[in-house]
């Protein structure tokens, strides 16, 4: 018979507190850097112009198509071979992460311009607007409003994602539970514990999916 224990977690909710907000950390930075960076390689995989289109089509190619776990190995063991430094991996972990969420980000914000009917260009072309001018005024806030379940579901995948870190040693959440349950010989309880915070981590995010979802049907 297995004797549960689940006191043995909690007195150590310490050490799942630093893994939490570290999680939590490394999310919100790949998340906001990933949107912000996605923004601009989705208007150059959208221009008609081969010097911005081919790097950033090739960009996104590259990382929508590796594994991301492979992604922050390479960042953590080949770039520092590379550049002759070292990095720690909690930058390994942000690079991987953040970089995959730039290349599907920018997919979005490429689906999201190209649905703007053709129509909305000229109308901004006729009234004397620049290219820039047009995305910033006519298109871009049209194109959002759509994106943003696309967006919120990139956040939620994102905070999973973030337990890849744990093959490098990065202290989240997942790393941390590792080390109580090797510690203390109780996986079960660990576990169980780690997948309820991530689950009330989670949730609320997927139900404000389906809520925007729902929104945009209308």
């Amino acid at each position: 018979m297995y004797n549960w224990d689940f006191g043995i977690v909690f007195s150590n909710w310490n050490v799942l507190g630093i893994g939490l907000l570290n999680t939590i950390k490394l999310a919100a930075l790949c998340l906001v850097t990933g949107l912000s960076l996605g923004l601009l390689v989705g208007i150059a995989r959208y221009s008609k112009r081969k010097i911005f289109n081919w790097p950033a089509s090739i960009f996104v190619e590259v990382f929508r198509n590796t594994p991301v776990l492979v992604q922050i190995m390479w960042f953590f063991f080949a770039l520092p071979i590379l550049l002759q430094t070292q990095i720690n991996a909690f930058s390994a972990a942000f690079l991987g992460l953040t970089m995959n969420t730039i290349a599907f980000s920018s997919e979005i914000f490429r689906g999201g311009i190209q649905s703007i009917a053709p129509g909305q260009w000229e109308a901004g072309k006729a009234l004397g607007m620049t290219y820039v001018q047009q995305m910033q005024r006519v298109i871009l806030p049209q194109a959002i409003s759509r994106m943003i379940p696309a967006f919120t579901n990139r956040g939620v995948e994102l905070v999973k994602m973030t337990t890849l870190a744990s093959v490098i040693a990065f202290g989240e959440l997942l790393h941390q539970a590792k080390t109580i349950s090797t510690i203390y010989f109780n996986p079960i309880e660990t576990y169980t514990v780690v997948a309820l915070i991530f689950f009330v981590l989670i949730y609320p995010g997927t139900l404000l999916v389906r809520k925007l979802e729902k929104r945009a049907d209308q």
